[in-house]
Formats: structure tokens, sequence, C-alpha cells
């Protein structure tokens, strides 16, 4: 396979690279000390930092005192050098979120996509209220990611299948990119909570690990290696459609409800599971109170909030029994060690229901792995859909500096 040499070019662009992601990571940083942890000496640091400011990638941001002789003056990368979008597309809300090149997030926006069925429309409207708050022009963006519900053709990018979602078909991808002028990726919405998980949450720096989505849907995101892991057909992690034992197997799975593992702990599946317990939910979220029915993601969620508010252990205890069955079987395939429990279930159960799963994985699974409760603040899919869009936009400024 054909090397490129060391040119002087390439050292410098290597150089450069490793510089800016020192200062996200770790600014803001003196000439001296960017060059001690680089190895670089102080005079090329000096040039280093020069062509990056010529760049205006980097600036001094203030001074550190020193000893004898005057303040060393202190770098950091400028924030507004690169900005990018991050959308999580669900049936009846769209949210999108602006951040800049370091990762801050500078707005965020909410929208009603009811009426509109056109993909593209929504996702330019969404984008233009997003950039509107931000104070910033849409030629600003330098990615984009949006998260949804369905299957994603690794392949193509494009949706494969989205039961709630069935406007977003094969082809909106490329009208997304023709319209929008800005690199777009289309990724499953759990995966993106498993990359912010990664980024922010229980998992922080964790290679291996698999987060469990629990709501009204099923869903899986495994990380191997430090890398998601999507599967031939991008169907990797479709865990309610999982076996398990003493539910009917599926006999048309185009019928998204119908997966054993989603008839066990699914929207309908925890409703009734609270309703057998005398749990019930008050106004404050809208919904009509145990009896009446509702499986929406808000109201399961309370549900299983108001068990652990009330101390219905019996009610957590059995959830806890049926969100395992899932859970060891991916554990004794996969082993990751560790369990991330999100969605609204996940979320809504918090500690108390994770540690009654690890409790009851650790009955009948042998590597027993930790299971802990998302600590991801605010969206996890739109937090996941800015990492993966900030990691694309810095291998576009930081690899062409020189």
């Amino acid at each position: 396979m054909p090397t490129r040499p060391g040119t002087p070019r390439l050292l410098r662009q290597l150089n450069d690279r490793a510089a800016l992601e020192l200062l996200l990571s770790s600014g803001p940083l003196t000439r001296a000390e960017l060059g001690e942890y680089t190895g670089l000496s102080k005079v090329t640091a000096g040039q280093l930092l020069s062509r990056l400011e010529e760049r205006d990638l980097v600036t001094v941001v203030g001074e550190q005192a020193g000893g004898r002789g005057p303040n060393a003056a202190l770098y950091g990368v400028v924030p507004s050098c690169a900005y990018v979008v991050g959308l999580d597309v669900l049936p009846d809300r769209i949210s999108a979120g602006v951040a800049d090149i370091t990762g801050t997030l500078v707005a965020e926006v909410s929208a009603d996509p009811s009426g509109h069925d056109d993909p593209v429309r929504l996702v330019r409207s969404a984008v233009s209220q997003a950039c509107e708050s931000a104070g910033i022009g849409a030629d600003r963006l330098r990615a984009f990611v949006i998260g949804t519900r369905g299957v994603v053709d690794p392949c193509t990018g494009d949706v494969r299948f989205s039961f709630d979602l069935p406007s977003w078909h094969n082809g909106v991808l490329a009208e997304l990119r023709r319209d929008l002028g800005v690199p777009v990726t289309i990724e499953n919405d759990v995966n993106l909570a498993a990359l912010a998980e990664r980024a922010y949450g229980a998992a922080l720096g964790v290679d291996d690990f698999v987060l469990v989505w629990a709501g009204v849907g099923q869903g899986l995101g495994v990380m191997l290696g430090g890398r998601l892991h999507r599967g031939f057909t991008g169907g990797a992690g479709e865990i309610g459609w999982l076996p398990v034992p003493g539910e009917p197997l599926p006999t048309d799975v185009s019928e998204p409800q119908s997966g054993s593992f989603q008839r066990l702990v699914g929207g309908d599946a925890v409703t009734g599971l609270a309703n057998a317990h005398g749990i019930g939910i008050g106004s404050p979220s809208g919904a009509s109170g145990a009896s009446g029915g509702d499986s929406d993601a808000g109201s399961v969620g309370n549900y299983v909030r108001t068990a652990v508010t009330e101390g219905a252990e019996a009610f957590l205890d059995e959830l806890a029994g049926r969100l395992a069955v899932g859970v060891a079987a991916v554990a004794v395939v996969l082993d990751p060690g560790l369990i991330v429990l999100s969605g609204d279930v996940g979320r809504a159960g918090g500690d108390a229901l994770a540690a009654r799963v690890q409790d009851a994985v650790a009955r009948f699974c042998p590597s027993q792995p930790r299971v802990v409760v998302s600590r991801v603040k605010g969206n996890p899919v739109l937090r996941g859909a800015l990492v993966s869009a900030l990691h694309q936009a810095r291998e576009q400024v930081f690899s062409d500096t020189v």
C-alpha cells in the first residue's frame, strides 16, 4: 500500500492537528506548555501558533503569571471558527441544536412537524430557526447530523425503514445534501445516544459498552473498541425483536410492536404492569392515570417515576426482571462489562431500576455486567448528533491548516 511521505507540509499538518486537539481537551495553554505536551521545541510551537492565529483558529485568551519576566500568553481555540447542527427527529417534535467547534451548545430550538410531510422542508425550517437563535448564518455550518428512529442503511446512509417516519425514504439524504449544501449524515437515534453517553455520560471514555434504550420502543446502542457497531444492514440493536421465553414469536415482521421482547417490556407492557400494581400518574404529565392505558413515552416514563417515588418495590422488581432478560441475552453474546439504561423508562427508573436489573442479570448471566443509568443531561439523541457532527467538522477544519 502506498504511503504519504513525511514532507514538511504533512508534518506541519500533523503538528497543527495535535495542537488543536490538545487546546480543545486541555486548554487554554501557553506556548511553553504546548511545546511540552506535544514534544515540540518552543520555536516550533511558536511558529505553529502563529500559523493557526493567521487562520483564525486560535487566539490569545488570557495570561499566565510566572516568575521573573512578562506573563505568558494563554492560547485557546476560537469557538466561532466553525459551527455544527444536530437534530433529533420524532413524529411529534423536531429538536435542533447548534454548537461551536469547542462543543458548546449555543442554541436549541424545537418545532412541531404536524401537517408537514416533506422531510427536506422540515429540516430546512428547523435549521433556519436554530441558526437564527444562535445568531449565525447557515453558511457557517460545517457538518450536520440527524438522529431518527428506524434502520439506517450503512451503505447508502439513507433511512431504510422507519415505522414512525414513513416519509423518510431512500433518496431523502441526497435531497438534504443538495438543499442545505452542507455535509449531512443520518444516524439511528439510539446509536447517537450511545455516542453522547461515551462523550459526556456514564460511559465516559469506555470503549466497550452497551446502551439499552427502554421506552415505548426498545433499542440498543453497541460500542465495541470505541466504535459503533451498526451491523451488515444497519439493524444491529433492534432488540425489540429478541425472542424471549413465554412471549409469542412475531408472525409479521412488518408490525413493529410484535417482537417478543417488545411485548415483554414495551409501552403497553409497562402500562399494563402499572395497572396491575395500582400505580397511577397525576395531572402534571398530562396523562390520564393508570386506568387510561396511555402508552406514549411521557406517560410510560411517569408510571416508572411514580413507582420510584412511591417505593413500589414489587412493580420495580418485576419490571427489572423483564428488562434483565434482554440485558442478559446481550451480555452473554457481547460481554461488554458495562450496560447503560437510557430511554424514557430507563432514565425515569434511575439508580433504583438499574440496581435491580443488575441484580436480576447476575442471577442467570455468568459475566455479570455492571448496570448503570444514563448520566447524559438534556436530550441524549441531540447531544449525540452534535458529538458526531463535531467529529466531522474538526476533521475538516483541523486537517487543512497549512
